[in-house]
């Protein structure tokens, strides 16, 4: 009864596997095969790409700006609870979004 099931097991996967091989690919599927391909051969390796080129003295003046900033609306938003909107509020939290923004463009790969 073992051999006869282990004939059968033997048996069905060569089956499955022939039948598996019976079918054409999808021309889409071999062309994206070979794209992708291509793109690897022309990419260089990710340590030899040219790193940005960054000024860490304009980063950490940028840094420092957007921590004074940062710390400057707390005492803000205590003054919007009182009911009273501070007028450079609203700016100051536009000049962190924008600091903030070229912080992460310079940092970012």
């Amino acid at each position: 009864m073992r051999i006869a099931l282990v004939l059968f097991s033997v048996l069905l996967s060569s089956t499955l596997s022939s039948a598996q091989g019976a079918h054409p690919r999808p021309p889409g599927l071999a062309q994206a095969d070979e794209a992708e391909s291509q793109a690897d051969k022309t990419m260089p390796p990710p340590h030899q790409r040219a790193a940005p080129s960054v000024d860490p003295a304009k980063l950490q003046h940028d840094a420092d700006e957007l921590s004074n900033l940062a710390q400057s609306i707390p005492p803000d938003i205590a003054k919007v609870t009182q009911g009273m909107l501070p007028k450079d509020v609203i700016e100051k939290l536009k000049q962190i979004e924008k600091l903030s923004k070229r912080l992460r463009n310079e940092l970012a790969p």
